[in-house]
């Protein structure tokens, strides 16, 4: 089995960029209304929410609805501490500073430009 997500987010284009430069995905697949980035084994596809059918369980019925609450999207790296550094150099918002946890990953995590929220991790 693998692994692959989508994300419904309401500037295509803006997200790609994020996943590219704050993150180092690759584009990939690339249409008007969607795009797909890849790094490593990972692969996320980014299609516009205005264009999912009305009634769609991802669709929102108002501008205070968002579905998807209460998920992290975890990405395991190598070299967390330059990761770490990279996005601070950008000077992206980090919530979430580097640090060592109890049960001993080290991570931080970040919001992307809809509001997921990612935890970058190292492997412990």
């Amino acid at each position: 089995m693998r692994f692959r997500m989508e994300l419904f987010v309401k500037d295509v284009r803006a997200s790609a960029r994020f996943y590219s430069e704050v993150l180092g995905f690759v584009s990939g697949e690339e249409s008007d209304d969607y795009m797909s980035v890849r790094k490593g084994d990972a692969s996320i596809g980014l299609g516009a929410i205005e264009n999912l059918p009305d009634g769609h369980y991802l669709k929102p019925q108002s501008e205070q609805e968002r579905k998807g609450g209460g998920v992290e999207i975890v990405l395991e790296v190598e070299a967390i501490e330059a990761y770490y550094r990279s996005i601070m150099e950008l000077g992206y918002p980090v919530h979430g500073a580097l640090a060592r946890r109890p049960w001993g990953a080290t991570d931080f995590r970040i919001v992307d430009p809809d509001g997921y929220y990612i935890r970058l991790t190292e492997k412990r």
